[in-house]
């Protein structure tokens, strides 16, 4: 009889280390997604300056934009070293979607202006920075994906039944999707050149 006990309890305790485990190499898997996204945001940033640069010779009454356009770069970058630091913490990945936000509208009022100016859009520079650009956007997207994949199958990991016990017991917090709050800002900048 206390064979059969110290079997029940043992595999009760494998039972809940396994669900432990899983937990672990959830968030692991959130915070390796968002790697991913800090790689691909940190390239946007590197660009944005350069873009900046070449539209400053054409755009010279323009001033005011490509300041903005630098300031919520800035911004985005200061937001996406918080986020990485914890990617598992709400309120820094909220505040690295809405730099992103801030980002994305200043190059779409930069490029609708760069529409009046043919030199700029004829400039080879501005053409293959743009075409830099667009690319990792569409690479941001991806990573965004593959990240909020991961996040839901975290949650939903330490949410279900007996899962949610071991995850409160030992802390496992709820992560946070990086969501863009509005549709239109989940476009792409337009980038015509």
């Amino acid at each position: 009889m206390g064979w059969i006990v110290l079997i029940v309890v043992v595999l009760i305790g494998f039972f809940f280390i396994s669900i432990y485990n899983r937990l672990v190499s959830g968030r692991n898997g959130y915070k390796n997604a968002f790697a991913q996204i800090d790689v691909q945001l940190t390239r946007r940033h590197d660009l944005i300056p350069n873009l900046v640069e070449t539209a400053k010779g054409y755009m010279k009454h323009e001033r005011e934009t490509l300041e903005a356009v630098i300031a919520a770069r800035n911004a985005a970058v200061t937001g996406l070293k918080a986020a990485a630091s914890n990617p598992g913490d709400p309120n820094a990945v909220q505040q690295l979607a809405g730099a992103e936000n801030a980002l994305s509208g200043a190059l779409g009022r930069m490029f609708a202006l760069a529409e009046a100016y043919p030199d700029l859009k004829a400039n080879q520079n501005m053409m293959q920075l743009s075409e830099e650009l667009t690319s990792t956007e569409n690479k941001v997207a991806f990573a965004r994906q593959a990240f909020n994949d991961a996040v839901m199958n975290y949650n939903n990991s330490r949410e279900v039944f007996p899962n949610s016990i071991v995850a409160n017991s030992f802390g496992f917090a709820p992560a946070e999707l990086l969501q863009i709050e509005s549709p239109e800002k989940r476009a792409v900048p337009v980038v015509k050149f």
